[in-house]
């Protein structure tokens, strides 16, 4: 999976923000890129919500964007935002 890592120095970039800068990212090379996982670590929330939290040490979400197809891993802000699209 590549990662991109984005810094925002100066401004306080919002969740809903951050998800429009990634969904333009994804679908640059990929105009049927898909969101499969999310973490919003402000709200202290993320999408899969599994039962199980962690597998091996990782946060499920991240584990359930990776084994779906994920390709694309987007960091706002040292993983303040996370978006995996496939």
């Amino acid at each position: 999976m590549k990662k991109i890592g984005c810094q925002i120095s100066g401004y306080s970039v919002t969740f809903d923000q951050a998800k429009i800068v990634a969904a333009t990212i994804a679908e640059q090379d990929n105009d049927f890129a898909t969101l499969v996982s999310w973490c919003d670590r402000d709200k202290g929330v993320h999408s899969p919500c599994c039962l199980k939290c962690e597998f091996d040490g990782e946060p499920g979400w991240e584990v359930y964007g990776r084994n779906h197809e994920g390709r694309l891993r987007i960091s706002f802000d040292d993983d303040r935002f996370v978006f995996i699209y496939s």
